[in-house]
């Protein structure tokens, strides 16, 4: 028992020590952020806990160093004079801000070989950061107008949308950013009219195209891509998706015999056990032993499978209506088939297992109809056209 406390004490210690060192190793290759993460993770746990006392001088070094050395990158992108710039001195405040903040939550931190607090240089940073997002606020703002108002392609719109968006997040309500940015959206997007092709002898179920077109029901969260199965004539379609249907192969209705003859050994009876001399054997208790009686029990069972199969297969393509040139084409294919399994019998039922029974019980069923193999093909079609649609990308 002491032998396993004191293993156990010694791998507490060493996991400390372990976790002291990587601290330190953070803090002197300049990876502050780190030290400190792991630093106030520990004396969030337990502060006064005296194993813990390294993380409080280590947190005390990795904050100075690390606010010491993002003011003076601030510093020197300020005096550099880029806008481009703007949003990296808004992000170092609000860091050293939030980092304040992380720490803030522990204090007093108590260094007992010092005899003394732990120090953190604290500032209220809120006047910077209010100037840094005034700064970047308008940077975005022209940058992202600038882009909407001579913008060539649509990823101009969408770096526009993407920087008034941007705008938003940090300073909401800005101008008329939402208006912009609604702009932005509607240049970005690309149209996409959708159209099905039937290239078979057969017919295409009216509900199995309903249900293939109807793009709401795949989930489907694209930004930029709007599909129109019935296109608006304000639009200026960027591309024509076409699900053309190339072969429906429907096989004929076919059922299948199998005859198994099925032997087994029932129960029959009981008859009286005799010993050698012809007396009837008995127990302990006088009781005369009975002993079960078999037989064997035939029967012929008829298996019956019935079997249809339907086979549709297909291409998606996607044309660009600007060149006319096909930009990918992708198969498409699904194969449904139907079977059903029935039996009946000539002979004893008690010579079938349960499961050739539950067979038994069953009887034929009406073949379904060609438009519903199809149909029920399309079930997967559907599956597969939704892959297709979320894989495919325009740019």
């Amino acid at each position: 028992m002491k032998k396993t406390l004191l293993l156990g004490t010694f791998m507490v210690l060493l996991m400390a020590c372990g976790g002291v060192k990587k601290t330190q190793e953070a803090l002197n290759t300049g990876n502050y952020t780190q030290a400190m993460h792991k630093a106030i993770k520990n004396l969030s746990e337990n502060k006064t806990k005296k194993g813990n006392q390294p993380y409080v001088l280590l947190l005390e070094e990795a904050f100075a160093k690390y606010t010491q050395r993002e003011l003076e990158h601030i510093s020197f992108l300020q005096k550099e004079g880029n806008p481009a710039n703007y949003e990296f001195i808004f992000k170092g405040y609000n860091q050293i801000k939030e980092m304040q903040e992380r720490i803030r939550p522990l204090l007093p931190l108590y260094i007992q070989d010092e005899n003394r607090n732990a120090s953190f240089n604290f500032r209220n940073y809120d006047n910077e950061i209010l100037v840094a997002k005034e700064q970047l606020s308008e940077y975005l703002y022209d940058n992202a107008a600038t882009l909407l108002a001579n913008g060539k392609f649509k990823t101009d719109f969408r770096q526009a949308y993407d920087d008034f968006n941007y705008l938003l997040e940090i300073n909401p309500g800005y101008s008329d950013a939402r208006d912009k940015m609604e702009q932005a959206w509607q240049l970005g997007q690309d149209f996409v009219k959708v159209n099905v092709l039937n290239d078979t002898e057969q017919v295409i179920p009216q509900r199995l195209e309903e249900e293939l077109l109807n793009f709401n029901t795949y989930g489907l969260n694209d930004l930029w891509t709007q599909y129109h199965t019935t296109p608006l004539k304000d639009i200026r379609y960027d591309y024509e998706m076409q699900v053309a249907f190339r072969d429906i192969s429907i096989s004929p209705e076919q059922v299948s015999e199998k005859q198994i003859i099925k032997e087994r050994q029932i129960k029959d009876g009981y008859k009286y056990l005799y010993d050698d001399d012809g007396n009837i054997v008995k127990d302990s208790l006088g009781n005369e032993i009975k002993v079960d009686k078999f037989r064997t029990v035939r029967c012929n069972f008829y298996q019956f499978t019935q079997h249809k199969a339907a086979m549709v297969t297909g291409t998606v393509s996607y044309i660009d209506l600007n060149t006319r040139q096909q930009v990918n084409s992708y198969p498409l294919s699904s194969e449904f088939i139907f079977q059903h399994v029935y039996a009946n019998y000539n002979g004893d039922r008690r010579a079938l297992e349960d499961d050739l029974i539950a067979l038994v019980n069953l009887r034929a069923v009406p073949f379904p109809s060609n438009e519903q193999m199809v149909y029920d093909a399309g079930e997967d079609l559907k599956n597969r056209l939704k892959d297709i649609l979320v894989r495919h990308r325009f740019n």
